[in-house]
C-alpha cells in the first residue's frame, strides 16, 4: 500500500465536478483507492463518498492506494490535485 497526503488547492473545494474527475481518474486503474479525513475513510471510486468528505480549500486528505498499479494511481491523483482537478 502506498499513501500520500494531498491538499485541496481548488478554492471551491471538492464538489460534484472535482469528485467526478477524481473518480474518472481512479477508474482508469485496477488498484483500490481510499481517502481519509479525520475518522472517515471513503472509497475513491465513489462520487458520493468523495463529496461526503466535505473537503474545502486547503483540506488535507490522506490518499491510500493498494494494488498492482498503486504507484501509478497515486502519481495520477497527485497530479490531479496539483492541477486543481483539471485533467
Amino acid at each position: 500500500m502506498k499513501e500520500r497526503e494531498l491538499t485541496v488547492e481548488n478554492r471551491a473545494g471538492i464538489h460534484a465536478r472535482p469528485a467526478t474527475e477524481i473518480v474518472k481518474t481512479a477508474s482508469r486503474f485496477k488498484s483500490d483507492i481510499f481517502f481519509v479525513k479525520d475518522s472517515m475513510r471513503i472509497n475513491g471510486k465513489s462520487v458520493m463518498g468523495i463529496i461526503t468528505l466535505g473537503a474545502t480549500y486547503k483540506t488535507r486528505l490522506l490518499c491510500q492506494c493498494d494494488g498492482e498499479d498503486e504507484e501509478e494511481l497515486l502519481e495520477a491523483m497527485t497530479q490531479l490535485f496539483a492541477n486543481r482537478f483539471t485533467p
